[in-house]
């Protein structure tokens, strides 16, 4: 398929109110790629073309060579980025997370930061590089202006039943993070019952085509494969999640998470150029959580999002009361061990 086609094929989308034959063109297109794929030169071009749909974010010519991101294929439990996000910005990086919402059985990241009273994700480019400046990372939602070919290539995608293809699932998640204008780029692809990709074969498959994409975008990146038959942590749901988060940053979250942040980041800053091995950067962010510094960043950074000061300075106090700063819940059920034992593994997809 030429790559004319594919730069043809994401500039139509951006007229929304096409006739009836260009939608119909545009559907058997998606079905060719779901059905036959595409080379790995084809899924840069397609990546290209769908980053430069819109606006890309551009930064001062001193942050040269700090701009980093990490993103995750989604995990049920999977709050890696609230704590990883502080954590890379107090080691002196900028992280200009553009992160989603959850979808199937994964939670998003923008819906566990909303439970936060106040924390707004939706903010322009310029509110993004003032908190950068300020703070060094933000978290928020894609714009409407950057990667515009995203949206209604997706919304096609859908109703077209070729949501599940590599390279338009690599040309989505690497286009918006091309848009970014990164240095570096960690990328944590799960499988397993509580990612969407349930074989290591699949995911590793996903992971190699992001890859080349992005390093071909001029994006230096790495990837790691994640295990998800298993939650990550104790907690499940958004606001429960933030406190996880919270204590991981504290230095003393449950050890898979904190390992995760510590694995995530660690290669993420040996990537960037910013330690000389990723053994040394996996050190660096554990020092960041347990000296406070990064829990310091993420309570800056959720005010400078609209938190209140009070708010924040509650929630991330060593004995916080969390029943008084979220809702509870109005119902709950305790279950009730008939043994005595370990809890071994959890199904994310069991139906009972």
């Amino acid at each position: 398929m030429g790559s004319h086609i594919l730069y043809w094929f994401v500039d139509c989308t951006k007229d929304v109110s096409c006739n009836v034959t260009a939608q119909l063109v545009r559907g058997a297109l998606l079905m060719a790629i779901y059905l036959h794929g595409l080379t790995a030169s084809e899924t840069s071009s397609l990546t290209r073309a769908m980053t430069y749909s819109g606006e890309t974010l551009h930064w001062p010519l001193e942050w040269n060579g700090c701009v980093v991101d990490k993103h995750s294929t989604g995990g049920v439990g999977d709050k890696v980025s609230l704590a990883l996000a502080p954590a890379l910005a107090a080691c002196g990086v900028k992280v200009p997370m553009i992160s989603g919402r959850g979808l199937g059985h994964t939670g998003g990241t923008l819906d566990k930061l909303e439970s936060i009273p106040g924390f707004c994700s939706s903010i322009t480019a310029d509110q993004i590089r003032n908190i950068l400046a300020n703070v060094g990372c933000c978290i928020v939602g894609q714009t409407k202006d950057i990667v515009p070919a995203d949206r209604v290539l997706y919304a096609m995608r859908d109703v077209s039943s070729t949501v599940d293809s590599l390279p338009l699932i690599a040309s989505s998640i690497v286009s918006k993070k091309a848009a970014e204008n990164l240095t570096a780029l960690v990328l944590d692809v799960k499988y397993g019952r509580g990612a969407f990709m349930e074989k290591e074969a699949d995911a590793r498959s996903l992971a190699e085509t992001m890859v080349e994409a992005s390093n071909s975008m001029g994006v230096k990146t790495v990837a790691l494969l994640t295990n998800m038959n298993n939650p990550i942590g104790f907690a499940v749901g958004n606001h429960l999640e933030v406190i996880e988060a919270i204590r991981c940053l504290h230095g003393n979250g449950p050890a898979d998470l904190q390992y995760l942040v510590g694995q995530l980041g660690g290669r993420l800053l040996y990537k960037a150029g910013k330690v000389t091995s990723s053994t040394e950067g996996v050190n660096l962010i554990l020092e960041k959580l347990q000296d406070k510094s990064a829990l310091h960043t993420f309570r800056r950074m959720c005010v400078a999002q609209g938190a209140a000061e009070e708010t924040m300075k509650e929630l991330c106090s060593e004995n916080a009361d969390f029943t008084k700063l979220f809702r509870q819940s109005k119902f709950t059920t305790q279950l009730r061990s008939p043994v005595t034992g370990y809890v071994h593994q959890i199904d994310a997809l069991w139906r009972g």
